[in-house]
């Protein structure tokens, strides 16, 4: 009896863990990405190394991003969304306040930066079909105005 018990209880563990493991496997970005800077095409005044950090909680997936702005002074930053579309709060990130990120599929997903509640930047973010590889195309204007174009390419850690 112990024994069905014992065995049961560790299927059932199994099975849990199996479906919750599914319920987060749709978002393939979730996971640690590092700016590939030889493979990315940015401006003089980019980032210059970058870590970005995706994680699920039970208020949405949670972005933090950490590295060294043009100039090589630190910076950090992030939001937390439920990938809808909705603005969210954004710290860290001096061309935007908001963030706007909407799960495009499995693998993409849209998101409308904006700075005191003016559109700046559209970022595209697209995971590799391998799942190696994330590649954020931005384009728009900074706050002050100037054209933004730029391709980060990060590889998974």
């Amino acid at each position: 009896m112990t024994k069905k018990l014992l065995v049961r209880s560790l299927l059932v563990c199994a099975a849990a863990c199996l479906l919750g493991t599914a319920a987060f496997a749709g978002d393939n970005w979730v996971g640690t990405w590092k700016l590939n800077a030889a493979k990315s095409k940015l401006g003089s005044t980019a980032i210059r190394a970058q870590t970005l950090t995706f994680e699920t909680t039970p208020a949405g997936i949670k972005l933090t991003s950490e590295g060294t702005d043009a100039q090589g002074q630190p910076m950090k930053g992030g939001y937390t969304s439920k990938f809808d579309g909705k603005d969210v709060p954004w710290t860290g990130n001096p061309m935007a306040d908001t963030a706007g990120p909407k799960k495009v599929d499995d693998n993409t997903y849209e998101n409308v930066w904006k700075k005191g509640g003016k559109a700046t930047v559209t970022a595209t973010v697209a995971v590799s079909k391998d799942g190696k590889t994330l590649t954020v195309t931005q384009t728009g204007k900074d706050p002050s105005g100037a054209a933004v174009s730029s391709v980060a390419v990060y590889d998974r850690q």
